[in-house]
This record gives structure tokens, C-alpha cells and sequence, in this order.
């Protein structure tokens, strides 16, 4: 007999709406730009969706595993239209090449280009067109903004579990087994989306602690009941401008679809009486360094700039934070990670180790976020940005900054990067020959990711409120595509 065939493909992107940066085809060329044999190549290994897949094909010997286009880029601004739509091209053509049995997509949920505020939605539907009824499977990241239009086109989903997000690869798996046991006719999903009227930030939304911890073991105990295939809370994308804006709640039960709805529904409820518990307030970052500096105990002192996280769609150009840190007595051992700026990377590596030079930090892409810093510095290393995350977070990941160097600044270790990603690897720094562990102080733009790698090395973790593009208030971003009247904290309300 035949195998059957499952198309495999892949498009996952979070973009924040409020950012001046846009992203063009060169950001997912230079992350992730496979198919084919270069795709099972890439993905070997990793804990990411399609790495979740490779390691379960084995499993299903009456199946052969097509991987068509599959594509990434780091967290940013709107996608360019022409960007957007040679990417959906891509996957399409692959989609038209051949029948398939089932399609099973990676998708992020709060992907947005500058003319379209729901290219999923679209591309979906466009799916949907080519393959009629054949079952289609989609993940999704836990910070996707989902609503029952996209939910209605799916016979399969599941998301990330945990955040940070060191499920990736797991949550591939929930939706696979569910999609084929549906395309062997095992299984009739049936799935229900509650949606919650509000937009929530991520500063509290990690799934070890707090709020989101309390609906992850509520979430538990529904996916025990007979007949649930899956649960997945939803948080949203806060700097995401979506008319699917907000948290949401999908489940997955098996033929019985009253079953799904009942069990979103008083998921959602529970999810409202915690609401306000996501809001948080956060010190300045003169007080954030102040209480890391008098943390007591070993590893270093860790503050976090969560507004200029690229995860988040910042732009690593704030100074807010860097200002603070030089104004501040601090130790010896201090490293800052990072500044994104390019020209200042080339000019580095022209004048090469142990030149020293006059230049300015941050304020580069926009001042609305403060003036440059200006300093004397010392070139201390040059690389070619290139390692593998060696932490739980997309773990064995190929990794590409560009080029980067590594400057001493007042004492201070200072990475500046070609490229804009967030420094959530160990093996980010010891690309530049520190071994982050022995830091007395390490000031990053990052945010709850970061902490899957560094959470156990440190005494403390700061976050601290510093101007910057994904800023903790949401009350100063204007929602174009969002529903009206979204609650965004008491003050919006």
C-alpha cells in the first residue's frame, strides 16, 4: 500500500505594530530559509516545531513527510507587503505541487504585514482553497492572537504550553497526532475558541509562577478529562494590532463538541477573575539596578530592559537603561547586551582589536526613546555572530547575529550587533568570551524568554520600566484593527 503524503510548512513571525522598523525577505533568509532534504538538515535536532516533527516521522511508517517552504525571522515591525506575499507564494506552489493526505502548518498567530493585519487568516484561507476538505493541522505560539475565523478553517491545533517557550517542539507533536489520527479517520476533532475582551502584557504571563502558572494547572486538568485532546491558553500578543487582539482559550475534544465548548468557556471565565494580575508596575531603571546591586547571594545580578526586547519588537536602540547602568557604581565584572547598530559594527571591524574610538550608543533608529550616549571605547573582540543556543529556548538552533563587536566601555562590556536579536543564549556571550555566570552585573534587552537559560545562574532577575518600544503601559498605543474598548489595565478602563 501507498504511503500517504503530509505536507509539512512553516511561517512564524511576531510583529509589533507600534515599532518604526519594517521586515523584509533578507531577516527570514538570514534565520530560517529551508525546504526539502536543507530543511530536515536544518531543523535536526532543535526544539522548534519542525525539529518536534523529525523526531517523531519515525513514528508514522505509513506516512511520507514532505517539507516544503519553511521560513522564520526574529521578532519585529510589520512584515513588507512584498515580503509577505512572496513568502505565502512559496508555501502555496509547494501546496500545489502534489495531493496530500493531510497539511500541517507552524504558524506563529500574531503575524501582521503593513497592509494586512491577518496574513495567517489569509493565507489559511488560501490553503483551504487548494486542499478543500483534506485535514490541516496548525500550531501556534502561546502569544498568538487567535479568533474563530482562523480556528474555523483548522481540523487540528495545539500551542506552546509553557513560556518561555521551551515546548515548541512538543506542541508540533500534540497537533501532528491529532491531524493524522483525523486523516486515518480515528479521531473527529472538534474545537472551541473563548475569546477574553482585553489585551494583556507578558511581563507576568510565565507559566512557573503567577497567573498564567494557575491556568496552565487549570488548563491540566481539563486535558486529563476522557474525550480532551488538547488545551491551550492563548495570551495574546499585546503589540499586536489584530482584530483577533487578545488572550483567548482553544480546546480540542474529540466528536463532542459541547465538550469543547463547556471546557473554553469556563477556561475563559477563570481566566477573567485573574486579569488584572497581568498588569504590573515596574521600577525605573536607576531603582532596578539599585535593588540588583543590593540582592544578596551568588551568580550575577541580572536587569532586564523587557521595552526594548526584540522578542517583543524592540528596535535595540533605547539608551534608557545603558545610561542608567553608567551613572550608576558598579562593579567590575558588568557586561550590557546589546546595541544594534550596524555602521558602528563595520566601522569596528575597518579599525580592528584594541582601537579605540568615539561613538554613540543607541538613539540611532529614533530619538523618541531618548538621545544617543556618547562615550570613548575600546575594541576588545570581533566576530561573525554565529553560535548555537545551547540553552532550553530553541535549543541547538543555528544562530546569526552578523557581525558583532564587543567594546569596553568604562569598564562595562558592551555587545553591538549587525543584527537585531535578543540575547537569550549563554552561548550569545560566550561567543564573545564571557562566561555570563561569573558576571557580577549583567544589564540585557530581553525579557521572560531570557529566563529559561539564566533564571538558575542568577541571584536575582530585575525587569525595569525604560522607555522603549514594547513598554509596559498599553494606555500610549493606538489599536487601528482591535476591537474598540479592549480592556488595557484601570486606566483604560
Amino acid at each position: 500500500m501507498p504511503k500517504q503524503n503530509l505536507a509539512i510548512a512553516r511561517l512564524w513571525y511576531e510583529a509589533n505594530s507600534f515599532t518604526p522598523m519594517r521586515t523584509g525577505l533578507a531577516e527570514f533568509q538570514a534565520r530560517e530559509w529551508v525546504s526539502g532534504d536543507a530543511a530536515r538538515a536544518f531543523y535536526a535536532g532543535t526544539a522548534t516545531e519542525i525539529g518536534g516533527v523529525l523526531a517523531v516521522e519515525a513514528d508514522y511508517p505509513d506516512w511520507k513527510f514532505h517539507y516544503l517552504h519553511c521560513t522564520a525571522a526574529p521578532p519585529g515591525g510589520l512584515i513588507k507587503t512584498a515580503a509577505a506575499s512572496e513568502i505565502m507564494r512559496l508555501i502555496l506552489e509547494g501546496l500545489l505541487g502534489d495531493a496530500w493526505d493531510a497539511v500541517y502548518l507552524s504558524l506563529h498567530g500574531a503575524t501582521a504585514a503593513v497592509d494586512d493585519p491577518t496574513p495567517e487568516l489569509h493565507l489559511l484561507q488560501k490553503v483551504r482553497n487548494i486542499i478543500g476538505t483534506t485535514p490541516l493541522g496548525v500550531s501556534f505560539d502561546l502569544h498568538a492572537n487567535l479568533g474563530a475565523q482562523t480556528v474555523a478553517l483548522i481540523d487540528a491545533t495545539s500551542g506552546y504550553h509553557t513560556y518561555p517557550h521551551v515546548d515548541m517542539h512538543l506542541a508540533a507533536q500534540r497537533t501532528l497526532r491529532i491531524l493524522i489520527d483525523k486523516a486515518e479517520g480515528h479521531a473527529q476533532p472538534q474545537i472551541a475558541v473563548a475569546k477574553l475582551p482585553a489585551i494583556l502584557p507578558s511581563f507576568n504571563m510565565r507559566t512557573a509562577e503567577g497567573p498564567m502558572a494557575e491556568m496552565q494547572q487549570l488548563a491540566e486538568d481539563w486535558r486529563k478529562r476522557p474525550g480532551i485532546r488538547d488545551v491551550t491558553i492563548y495570551g495574546g500578543f499585546a503589540y499586536g494590532d489584530s482584530p483577533f487582539a487578545g488572550p483567548s482559550v482553544v480546546v480540542v475534544a474529540d466528536g463532542d463538541a459541547k465538550l469543547a465548548r463547556q471546557a473554553a468557556d469556563a477556561l475563559a471565565q477563570e481566566l477573567a477573575t485573574r486579569r488584572d494580575r497581568f498588569y504590573v508596575s515596574l521600577p525605573d531603571p536607576a531603582e532596578g539596578l539599585r535593588r540588583a546591586l543590593a540582592a544578596k547571594g551568588t551568580g550575577p545580578a541580572i536587569v532586564l530592559d523587557p521595552a526594548d526586547n526584540p522578542l517583543s519588537g524592540g528596535i535595540g536602540d533605547t539608551p534608557g537603561l545603558f545610561r542608567a547602568l553608567l551613572e550608576t557604581a558598579r562593579p567590575a565584572r558588568t557586561a550590557f547586551g546589546f546595541f544594534w547598530d550596524p555602521p558602528l559594527v563595520a566601522q569596528c571591524h575597518r579599525l580592528g582589536v584594541g582601537a579605540t574610538l568615539h561613538a554613540k550608543l543607541g538613539g540611532r533608529v529614533t530619538l523618541d526613546f531618548g538621545a544617543p550616549v556618547e562615550v570613548d571605547a575600546k575594541i576588545v573582540k570581533l566576530t561573525d555572530g554565529r553560535f548555537r543556543n545551547e540553552g532550553p529556548y530553541e535549543h541547538q538552533l543555528p544562530v546569526d547575529v552578523g557581525r558583532t563587536v564587543l567594546l569596553d566601555v568604562n569598564g562595562i562590556q558592551v555587545v553591538v550587533t549587525e543584527s537585531c536579536q535578543t540575547p537569550n543564549d549563554p552561548a550569545y556571550f560566550r561567543l564573545h568570551g564571557i562566561d555570563p555566570e561569573r558576571l557580577d552585573l549583567l544589564c540585557v534587552k530581553a525579557k521572560n524568554h531570557f529566563r529559561a537559560a539564566f533564571s538558575a545562574m542568577a541571584r536575582c532577575l530585575i525587569d525595569v520600566d525604560a522607555p522603549g518600544p514594547a513598554a509596559a503601559s498599553l494606555a500610549q498605543y493606538k489599536f487601528r484593527h482591535a476591537p474598540q474598548g479592549l480592556y488595557r489595565g484601570k486606566s483604560s478602563a
